[in-house]
């Protein structure tokens, strides 16, 4: 069988990621699954051999994708197809005995889902790592912030990584969260009753799903479904996957800006060309990158609220389509998203004497807040200073602002009163320094000595 790639999986996720969802893998770990269940269906007294169970676990691994697609050809059914191939491998017939079909294909999805979200919780944990690094080296770092993107009032470059870090972080416990409750299927029947297996194992089915789970590091099976598990669950999964994605992308959004306006780069290393046309380009063509994978992952998120609320009566399979695409995709696309970031981080760099150049220009303007507080203590009215300050700054170029508002007769502050106001940025930036103090101590609290070092391969 010819198997097209996928750009996401062989372009930008990792071999971590795709190994998850890789469908010799995927076809590998329902054969394990069917052999627990073997097992424990011979310990409950069903003429399975210990020959049986060797005959099957010998080759576990003799994964023909054609063969499969063969079959499947002929059937119709995807799993008939790879019970038929198992079976023939091994020369018995004693798998899947009072399963259907969902019973195989259901757990084993949420087994991958859980693999995957674990897998990009550890990705998180570096992302906030490096997010740590960069909050220090810019934690004194004063520019311009911008609201509208238009100049408002001083920040730090140390607290943009660290509004990012900290959204990253409030993510990170909602992943935690969904890791710890996400509920394994468990062995339910064609609606839900667990009918076929309960007739297959009597009294023993009782700890059946009980030692699935734990065979499969699973705290909760659900209690009463249908043939399918909700597919507002799936919803779940690709939402929380967006909004681990929503920090990076915006930060990757604001270097765009901060680049476009030769503030910092995301990083140019030798060798690299930005522009086929325009040698001098240096793009930001990681954090563009990230922009373009968050159009993916809402894409995928509308796809999967589709199908969340839409279930007839005990389930039915026009799902499959959508879900073959939306659950393996959307953690391919998060997993290159966040390597894309954590590049970006690793190769960062800020031009702070542009920076410092920029503050100084617009600085004044920044001021005019605290211009409007000092006018206040020196006896004139709110308002009418508010008026004055207004009627420069929108008409004066930063730097001559304070010379054109000292020209009004009424205004109570000079032009020296006025200059020393702006001696030091430093006094305009309120509480930025503690504030990312916090979220470093809350990154070492959330890491705890688990990352100390973050290894990226390239990205193309």
């Amino acid at each position: 069988m010819s198997i097209t790639p996928n750009v996401l999986a062989t372009r930008y996720a990792t071999k971590e990621m795709v190994a998850i969802f890789d469908p010799i893998n995927k076809i590998i770990n329902e054969r394990k699954f069917w052999i627990t269940i073997l097992k424990l269906q011979q310990k409950a007294g069903l003429p399975i051999t210990d020959s049986d169970v060797k005959a099957y676990e010998k080759v576990i691994e003799k994964v023909d994708l054609d063969s499969i697609d063969k079959r499947e050809m002929k059937t119709r059914h995807d799993v008939k197809a790879r019970i038929e191939e198992f079976n023939a491998l091994a020369g018995v017939e004693k798998i899947h005995i009072g399963l259907t079909s969902r019973d195989l294909t259901e757990n084993i999805e949420l087994i991958q889902i859980r693999a995957g979200l674990e897998l990009i919780e550890f990705r998180v944990l570096q992302t906030l790592f490096l997010l740590g690094e960069k909050i220090s080296k810019y934690e004194k770092t004063y520019m311009v912030g911008r609201s509208h993107n238009v100049a408002a009032q001083v920040t730090t470059l140390g607290k943009r990584f660290a509004s990012c870090a900290e959204e990253l972080l409030f993510a990170h416990a909602a992943l935690q969260e969904l890791i710890a409750r996400l509920p394994l299927r468990g062995i339910k029947g064609p609606v839900g009753t667990s009918q076929d297996a309960l007739d297959a194992m009597g009294k023993d089915f009782a700890n059946l799903e009980k030692s699935i789970a734990d065979e499969f590091g699973f705290e909760n099976t659900w209690a009463s479904v249908g043939q399918i598990y909700p597919r507002s669950v799936d919803f779940e999964v690709v939402s929380k996957l967006l909004q681990i994605a929503s920090a990076p992308s915006s930060m990757a959004t604001t270097i765009r800006l901060m680049a476009g306006s030769g503030l910092v780069s995301e990083g140019f290393k030798a060798g690299q060309v930005g522009s086929s046309a325009m040698p001098h380009k240096m793009n930001s063509r990681s954090s563009e990158r990230i922009s373009g994978m968050m159009v993916l992952l809402r894409g995928y998120n509308n796809m999967a609220a589709d199908l969340a609320g839409d279930q007839w009566n005990e389930g039915d399979v026009s799902c499959s389509v959508v879900r073959r695409v939306v659950i393996p995709d959307s953690f391919y696309v998060l997993d290159g998203l966040l390597q894309t970031f954590m590049t970006i981080l690793q190769e960062f760099g800020a031009f702070e004497e542009k920076i410092k150049d920029e503050l100084d220009e617009q600085l004044p303007l920044l001021a005019t807040t605290k211009l409007l507080m000092e006018c206040v203590k020196a006896g004139m009215g709110r308002e009418l200073a508010h008026q004055v300050i207004k009627k420069h700054s929108t008409i004066t170029a930063p730097r001559e602002l304070f010379a054109a508002i000292a020209s009004e007769k009424e205004f109570p502050l000079s032009l020296d009163q006025m200059n020393k106001l702006i001696q030091n940025p430093s006094d305009f930036a309120g509480l930025s320094i503690e504030q990312t103090n916090k979220v470093k101590d809350m990154i070492k609290s959330q890491i705890n000595g688990k990352i100390s070092k973050v290894e990226l391969t390239d990205l193309r």
